[in-house]
């Protein structure tokens, strides 16, 4: 008996960031299985949830998690994406300096940030990066929600 192809869903690896979108775009974010699961948590507790990549002032350079709403986008943000049905942006000026970089969400242990919805739960998210390969930067250009 042969085995069934994986559903496309789960024929993707969260982890890595070979990963691309119906259109062969490559992701500008992703997430672990452990950040998908607080993601989940996080969500069945306050309802849609949402990410801002912090630039360094109060909690230093963490991703913060926000109800939806309760942190309020502008021009000066970019929408690079979902990580668990979450949508995550970075301010401008920051993505000027990654946008070659792939950014991966994790968790590790540790207090969230101040105003993080994960704060008090002994552990907290977590960005590791990778650069993009030039043929990835290629397929990117214009990509963003600028």
């Amino acid at each position: 008996m042969s085995e069934q192809a994986p559903h496309p869903a789960e024929a993707v690896d969260p982890v890595t960031a070979e990963q691309a979108d119906n259109a062969g775009t490559p992701l500008r974010v992703t997430a672990t299985p452990a950040a998908l699961e607080l993601i989940a948590e996080l969500k069945s507790e306050y309802g849609p949830v949402m990410f801002h990549q912090s630039g360094g002032c109060c909690d230093g350079s963490s991703p913060m998690c926000y109800p939806v709403g309760d942190f309020i986008t502008s021009d000066g943000d970019v929408h690079l994406g979902q990580v668990g049905g979450a949508d995550f942006f970075i301010s401008r000026s920051q993505f000027g300096v990654w946008k070659h970089t792939h950014i991966i969400l994790d968790v590790v242990p540790g207090r969230g940030g101040m105003f993080s919805l994960e704060n008090g739960r002994e552990k907290r998210f977590h960005i590791r990066s990778r650069l993009f390969s030039q043929a990835e930067n290629e397929a990117l250009a214009g990509a963003c929600r600028l």
